[in-house]
Formats: C-alpha cells, structure tokens, sequence
C-alpha cells in the first residue's frame, strides 16, 4: 500500500477502502477458524452498556430467591449501606441507582449546581475536570469552558441538540475543561478530530495547573471531577505505594483546600477490588454495577457521609419527613429508582466482591495471559509501539498504541470517539464483520474485559473463546494498517 506522509491522506485512504477492509476481516475470521455457531454471540466486553454480559448464577439465584419474597426497598437499600460501611468504615454511605450515569446526574446537581429558590437570579457555578477519555459522561453537566470547548462533544450519541447529550447540561453551571500537562490532542480519524492520548501524562505538573485554574475560579468553584481509572491509557498509569494514581490523589487535594466535593466517575469499575475512595480521598465515587462487577442493570453511589446526605435526600431514600433513618418516596430524582430485582442482585455482586474477591480477579490474570501471548504475534512494528496493562479496577486488559506515533513517519491508525459514534472506528465496525462484538477502543485505546460468551457460569474465562476474540482483534490491526501504509 501507498506510504502516506499527512494524516488526513492516510484517513482518506482507509475511508475509501472500507469495504476491501471488511473483506479481509471477514476471510481472517475464516482463516482464524472462529466456529459458525459462536460469532455474534461473544465478544471483547461485558461491559458496553448497550450489550451487557449474562449473569452468572450467584447473581441469577439470588434474585429468583427475592423474587418470591416480600421485601420492603428500603431494607435491600440498608443492607448496601452495611456492606459498604463494612469495607470503607462507618463514615462512608451508598445509595444504589438505576445506572451510572442516573449517579452522575443526581450527584452533581446535588453537590455542584447553585440553589434555584430564594430571591434574585441564581448564581453560575462552575466545576473543573481533566481534558480525559469520556468527557461527554462526567464533563457532560455543564456548559464547555473555555470557548473553544463549547462543541467539545461534537456529534456523539444517538440524538442531536437538547435531546441529546447538550440535554444534561444542568442550571446555571458550565465545566472547565483542564488540558493535562503531557497529554496529546492531536486531530485523527476518519471523522478527524481530536484524539484524547494520555500514557505521558505529568501527574505533578498536571496538579499545579488545576490547582491554578482552582485559584482564577475560587467564587465560583463548586466541585471537581475526574474518571477513577488507573492505566496508562487513561492518564493514571502513575501511582503511589498504594496503588492509587498520583493525579487523582492531587485533585482530592485540590478539592479539600477548596472546601468542594471531588467526584470520581468510575462506571467501569468495581468496588473493594478496585479503586479505594478511602486512600485516594475522594468524596464520591460512582459505578456502574453491570459493567464490570457482573450486577444487573444498576449503578452505585458510594461517598462521604456529609456528602451523601443530599444525594440520599434527591433520592427519596434518606428518611421520611417525620423522622426515619431510611425511607423509599419521592423526591427529584425518584426516577433513578434501581428496583427489587436490580438491587437484589447488587447486595449478591457486592458480597462476592467483599468475600471473595480472587474470584473476580482470576479471569483478569487469565485474560492477561492470553492477551500479552497472541499480541506477541501482532507484527512487530506495531508491537513494538504497545503498552497493554492489567486493572483489577476495571476487571479489563487495555492494549494502547499511541506510541507509534513517536517517530517521524505515520503511525498505525487512531480512530476517534467521534469516529465510534459515526461508524467509521475500523477497530470496532471490522470486528463486527468477523462475528466478534466489539470493545470500547478508541484514542489508541483498547479496552478488553470478559463476559460476553467468553466465561463460563461461574465467571472464569472459556479460554478457546476469548482467545478467538483476541486473535480476531489482531488480524484486524494488522489489516487496517497494511491499508493504511504503517506496514507492508
């Protein structure tokens, strides 16, 4: 294939050989023997919200037992708070929601947003977030600032304008969006626009800059955000002697000199096996259970107590009026209500996680294995520009090659996450065409978990289908990069 030396040109020429590349994808899976009867049926996650993985049968038993039961909500909600209050201490609460993103919404306009009763116009409030992967979730309430951020979100999602994303921006309070220190922002994809590159990041130097965007915004500063994730890839690859990302430990430090909240967007993550709100000083921390804690449908807020008072009251499950410790009405958001089933199989999923948390980590070093053996086969141009990382946080492998683009010539294609949302991300769409359903992969990340038909009934790894998967994944690489001129 043609060597290509801008990048829009080697985009152009992936544009117009789609159909080649889907083709080759779909002779690979042949040549790869993936069985007829398993393609479209498994996958690289469990955790994409718009195609979660089966549950396994703890989780399945215990809601079939519930189910048959009278229980009032208000206890399985108690019975949250004492498994989390177990691990974190009794300063710590919970309250479980209906997803994750239903935890971001009613957080922030319980912690972040200005008040809308009392005389005069409301005052604009303001909350600060890292220039980082996913920034249409936790940096999605709040109008862009600075200008030049304000389309930030482009045309992600499946609406346009107030019905889609622009929609939840909340009363009175915009975002500023912090570029990291080290960070690369440069513009690919076929739907070229910024790609969000992160694996040098300078936790440090990064700090001292919100921290002074802290100090110009102090009047109205009211919270700051960030992901809880912990790879290289997601800018957190540096850590302390705990284990917790340096950059993340900062900005709570930030948070408490500025007496606001610090709020942590961990959707793909769990909790006590993962990131630990208790060491990184967080005030809050949000899940959603069904990614990667094999919980149904659900999300979970877990913080302070003085914090969580609010979120609790926003809810309807912090007491009646007349004086109760738990009550389950009506409040704001009474519409985040997770449900019996849904919270049946949470307090099932917490306990394993608290219990027996090697259970949920053994597919994790599993699939490492498997991972790091078949990318060794990648060719070696592009293996030599990977970094592939193992969270017990996210239950995920990731596999990141923005690193070859060190050199002067083009690297091996980065695909936006405005490409994902256009179908234009190769990475995703060709899996597709080899009956592999795809993982979250792009800004040269890819993020590889278990779950969808790669486990068995107790959640360890079916090491012959996951392996298919990961093949799947690197044939693809190297056919869009012979395509796009990175190799011959």
């Amino acid at each position: 294939m043609a060597k290509f030396t801008k990048k829009f040109e080697m985009y152009k020429a992936l544009q117009a050989n789609i159909s080649n590349i889907y083709a080759d994808a779909r002779k690979a899976a042949d040549e790869i023997g993936i069985p007829a009867e398993l393609r479209g049926k498994f996958g690289l996650t469990g955790a994409v919200s718009g195609c979660p993985g089966p549950l396994n049968k703890k989780v399945r038993a215990a809601i079939e037992r519930g189910t048959t039961e009278v229980i009032p909500l208000a206890k399985l909600v108690d019975e949250i708070r004492s498994i989390v209050k177990d691990v974190y201490g009794d300063d710590y609460d919970a309250a479980p929601v209906n997803t994750c993103e239903a935890g971001l919404w009613v957080t922030f306009d319980s912690l972040f947003t200005p008040p809308m009763q009392g005389r005069g116009e409301s005052y604009q409030a303001r909350y600060i977030m890292p220039y980082e992967k996913h920034l249409h979730h936790h940096g999605g309430y709040g109008r862009p600032f600075p200008g030049r951020f304000k389309d930030i979100i482009a045309d992600r999602g499946s609406t346009a304008g107030e019905l889609g994303f622009y929609g939840k921006r909340q009363n009175n309070l915009s975002v500023y969006i912090a570029p990291l220190v080290g960070a690369d922002y440069s513009v690919h994809g076929i739907k070229y626009h910024p790609a969000i590159q992160l694996t040098k990041v300078d936790p440090e130097a990064s700090a001292k800059k919100i921290k002074a965007i802290a100090e110009r915004q102090a009047s109205m500063l009211t919270g700051i955000t960030s992901l809880a994730y912990d790879t290289p890839g997601y800018g957190y690859g540096v850590k302390d002697s705990d284990g917790v990302p340096v950059l993340q430990k900062r900005l709570a430090e930030i948070a408490k000199e500025f007496n606001v909240p610090y709020v942590l967007d961990n959707a793909w993550g769990v909790p006590f096996v993962g990131h630990d709100i208790s060491k990184s000083g967080a005030d809050v921390i949000i899940y959603s259970m069904d990614k990667a804690s094999e919980s149904p449908t659900s999300g979970l807020i877990i913080g302070k107590e003085e914090c969580m008072v609010p979120i609790r009251r926003a809810l309807g499950m912090h007491g009646d009026r007349y004086g109760t410790t738990a009550s389950y009405g009506k409040a704001a958001y009474v519409t985040n209500d997770p449900g019996k089933e849904a919270m049946l199989g949470m307090i099932a999923a917490l306990k394993e996680l608290k219990d027996n948390p090697d259970n949920l980590k053994k597919p994790v070093d599993d699939m490492y294995k498997i991972v790091k053996e078949e990318f060794d086969q990648i060719h070696p141009k592009i293996r030599k520009g990977l970094i592939i990382s193992k969270s017990y946080n996210s239950r995920a492998i990731e596999v990141n090659y923005e690193n070859t683009w060190n050199n002067e010539e083009l690297g091996f294609p980065i695909f936006s996450i405005e490409d994902m949302y256009a179908g234009t991300q190769l990475l995703q769409t060709g899996l597709s065409q080899m009956g592999v359903i795809p993982t979250v992969a792009y800004d040269g990340n890819i993020m590889i978990s278990p779950g969808l038909g790669t486990t068995d009934d107790d959640g360890q790894i079916i090491e012959s289908n996951f392996r298919y998967a990961v093949k799947a994944q690197v044939k693809l690489m190297e056919i869009v990069a012979k395509y796009s001129g990175y190799i011959d």
